[in-house]
């Protein structure tokens, strides 16, 4: 008795599987994921059924369930290179970091694996693993700028300040820039008694649309009056 109604229970698991495949060629999302869970609640231990599950919910940015399903896709089959590559990217856009870790480490196929572990040691505050897995990444991808700019970080935040400054140098000049980097490179280039190109930093910064506060103003009118700009460093200054 027992073995037909597994039998049934998985015949009606394939019956709502192909089912959800048609309706998810036909891009109707919803309509899908209804038969991919039905196909579930007939079979616990459908793999494929939370492979496309998970696959549909992503396309509706339903990231939690989606979560979920490649999460019982990976206990089912702990080798599944999909279900290992996007928990990789949904843990770090979750911002689960040590997960992120975890999974990338085992995601031999993903491009941006060590991207993924950089960015992640680096918000865990492991500076020199961070540095050690971004030299990586950037091997594989030279343009990336948030990348470098992390690099840049790392250094930054270990105190190693001429380190950080050509790492700087080369995210400012990367497409995707951001107005703050140029700022926190010209502050470098102050810290550093580089006061004009501190002054070009904070100026190019400006340009870039960084709010220009006391703050702002204070270190370029130094930087200005270092540099031997007296009558602009007193504009700022005073003014």
């Amino acid at each position: 008795m027992s073995i037909n109604i597994f039998a049934q229970n998985s015949d009606s698991a394939t019956f709502y599987y192909n089912i959800g495949l048609q309706e998810k060629s036909n891009q109707r999302l919803l309509v899908a994921h209804q038969a991919f869970e039905k196909a579930i609640s007939f079979n616990s231990q459908y793999a494929d059924a939370y492979l496309a599950n998970a696959q549909v919910l992503l396309e509706m940015r339903r990231t939690d369930k989606a979560k979920e399903n490649f999460t019982k896709l990976y206990e089912l089959q702990p080798s599944n290179k999909e279900a290992i590559k996007e928990l990789t990217e949904l843990h770090y856009s979750y911002r689960q970091y040590e997960k992120a870790i975890e999974f990338a480490g085992q995601c031999s196929d993903c491009e941006n694996a060590y991207r993924i572990i950089g960015m992640s040691q680096y918000q865990l505050e492991d500076y020199a693993a961070a540095e050690k897995a971004l030299v990586k990444a950037l091997e594989k991808n030279a343009t990336d700028a948030e990348a470098t700019y992390t690099m840049a970080r790392c250094f930054l935040d270990m105190e190693e300040y001429k380190k950080a400054v050509p790492w700087y140098e080369k995210a400012v000049a990367m497409p995707g820039t951001k107005n703050t980097w140029m700022y926190e490179l010209g502050l470098l280039y102050y810290n550093n008694n580089d006061y004009r190109n501190a002054v070009l930093s904070f100026e190019k910064a400006a340009a870039n649309g960084y709010e220009q506060k006391n703050d702002f103003n204070e270190n370029l009118g130094f930087a200005s009056l270092y540099a031997g700009d007296y009558d602009k460093g007193e504009q700022l200054l005073l003014g």
